[in-house]
């Protein structure tokens, strides 16, 4: 049994403000305007409707076509155009041609009829509709775009996913100019021009290209999604939320884990925000999306990209699409650009970010011409970002089924992996991992076993299928073993063990964890976090299972150093270790 617990004030307020929202007002009325796109959500098709006259499968072409066929121009241009809307605040204007959250979503609505009647017609775009008060509307339509896939007997598919609402300091200012351009007109976008580009594909699982609204007001397109495919059994393989995803520059305030520092400016690093730890189908999702692009992308990539896969499931205090997702149970990520220009604290009076303001534009005019000369967002940068996150939703797409597996040690220097399910596949890969969120090793082999060696260290093992295309699977499942290096007939075992926090050193959050191999009375239970001088930073509360309990400890913004951390039952002592921070 695993036990999380993430201790941050922020996030309980997020998470106490999202329950209140999503429920206080609930959403009713859920439904697809397109029967023929839900049809395919549901594998209710013939394939052959939907077989394009070339059908191009194979992962090389795909990863390469993609990596091709991306253009910053077009992101460039469909930005352009969904500034002209002015103010996209859910509440907003719907009647307008010009302006307005209504205008803004018949237009990627054509947007997408358009990608479909250049690729043989076989995007199909659609309207989720809901009913709900948001902002003195009462009724909102996300927007999406399903492409079919080649098979319908796995069912399940991939979510790429944006929002496109936009928002001053006040959540339901309808009438301020709110052109959000970084949030989010870059993640809306990103995910256009995938839908244009990865349509000239075949895949085996289908693709959504989803755009949500009601993000800034509490997640309500996207939780209005989750149920719909909830309520309609649909199956959702991963999704990948992209939100503040193209700015480059750091403000003078940042949600942390954020930017170095006031003006930076960072092109090559992006961060995969994911819920949980040790077995985290989300952060297997995230492994996944990096090693994919590690594989197929950069090797062919002029500007190689830095995939920075972060503890927390978001910013400290802040929210995202891919929440409502988690929370329903599907595997979900979030795609963050390194820098963000301001903590959307935009009701203090010193706050001077452009995050939540009218300030959120394109760029500046600075020669006179009438020309914006000067970028806040890097359309190459959104570009990298946008073929990292078609790569890996196209090799979820066509990849196999990830296969159960079995782990033995001899606990001194060998691990040993047996197959047990999904035993026909040529390959399989393991990955290894021990303080990180990342994997220290990706071992590659044929046949149903295989051996490897290890060191004394506390290990977190998963394992995918490869098909005879070299695609692996998701890797959903985690197992751990601690490595000793006692033979277990020697070997002690302790009842409870502080574990070494990860990542160490940490990205201003870490996770810490308590290994529980035998119950034990206890009254009280905690980590006590230190500075080296014993000066108490922090006491945080445990509530101990039997298994592997974990608990997150954000340190805070810009902050480093060397720090104590221990395991404390009912006032005494069991374990003291180190952890790093370093920023």
């Amino acid at each position: 049994m695993i036990m999380r617990k993430v201790l941050n004030k922020g996030v309980i307020l997020l998470v106490m403000y999202l329950f209140i929202g999503m429920f206080a007002q609930a959403q009713s009325n859920i439904l697809s305007t397109n029967k023929k796109a839900e049809n395919v959500l549901l594998g209710n098709y013939n394939p052959l409707d939907y077989q394009a006259l070339k059908v191009i499968t194979h992962p090389d072409s795909i990863s390469k076509g993609i990596l091709r066929e991306v253009s910053p121009d077009s992101m460039k241009s469909y930005i352009l155009k969904l500034g002209t809307f002015r103010n996209r605040n859910t509440g907003s204007d719907t009647l307008s041609q010009a302006t307005g959250i209504g205008a803004a979503r018949r237009w990627v609505y054509q947007k997408f009829d358009q990608f479909s009647k250049s690729t043989e017609s076989r995007l199909l775009p659609s309207y989720l509709q809901f009913d709900q008060n948001i902002c003195d509307a009462a009724q909102h339509r996300n927007i999406f775009a399903v492409l079919p896939g080649r098979f319908t007997g796995s069912k399940s598919v991939v979510i790429l996913e944006a929002h496109i609402d936009s928002r001053c300091d006040n959540g339901c200012d309808t009438s301020c100019i709110a052109e959000g351009i970084e949030d989010n007109a870059s993640g809306t976008a990103l995910v256009l021009e995938l839908a244009r580009v990865m349509s000239r594909f075949t895949y085996n699982h289908s693709i959504v290209f989803l755009i949500t609204i009601g993000e800034e007001q509490g997640l309500y397109g996207a939780e209005a999604f989750a149920k719909y495919v909830e309520n309609q059994g649909i199956e959702v393989k991963a999704v990948l939320n992209n939100d503040v995803i193209g700015g480059v520059i750091c403000g003078n305030t940042a949600s942390p884990p954020g930017c170095s520092g006031t003006g930076s400016v960072d092109s090559t690093n992006v961060r995969l925000f994911s819920f949980g730890g040790f077995n985290s189908p989300h952060k297997g999702l995230a492994r996944f999306v990096k090693h994919q692009y590690l594989n197929r992308i950069k090797p062919f990539s002029s500007v190689p990209m830095n995939i920075n896969i972060m503890t927390p499931e978001d910013r400290t205090g802040r929210g995202g699409d891919h929440i409502p997702f988690r929370r329903h149970k599907y595997t979900a990520i979030r795609f963050t650009a390194a820098n963000e220009n301001g903590n959307a604290d935009a009701a203090n009076p010193s706050y001077t970010d452009r995050q939540h303001t009218s300030s959120d534009i394109l760029g500046y005019d600075t020669d006179g011409d009438k020309v914006i000369d000067s970028f806040f967002v890097d359309f190459n940068y959104l570009a990298r970002n946008a073929v990292i996150n078609g790569c890996a939703a196209g090799m979820a797409a066509i990849g196999p089924t990830e296969p159960d597996f079995e782990l033995s040690t001899n606990w001194v220097d060998k691990m040993t992996v047996k197959i047990t399910s999904q035993t026909f596949h040529e390959k399989y890969k393991v990955g290894v991992r021990t303080l990180s969120n990342d994997w220290d090793t990706v071992y590659t082999f044929s046949g149903l076993s295989f051996d490897f060696p290890v060191t004394p260290a506390n290990y977190f093992i998963s394992v995918a299928s490869v098909d005879a295309f070299g695609v692996e699977s998701l890797f959903p499942t985690e197992k751990m073993t601690l490595i000793s290096g006692i033979n277990p007939i020697e070997k002690s075992e302790k009842s409870i063990e502080l574990l070494p926090n990860k990542p160490n050193p940490a990205d201003e959050s870490t996770t810490i964890s308590v290994l529980v191999n035998r119950s034990l009375p206890y009254k009280t239970a905690g980590i006590r976090i230190s500075d080296l001088n014993g000066r108490l930073i922090e006491w945080i509360d445990l509530e101990l299972k039997n298994g592997l309990n974990e608990v997150d400890y954000n340190h805070g913004y810009h902050q480093s150093g060397v720090y104590l951390y221990s395991l404390i039952l009912d006032g005494m002592v069991i374990e003291t270790k180190r952890m790093v921070f370093s920023n």
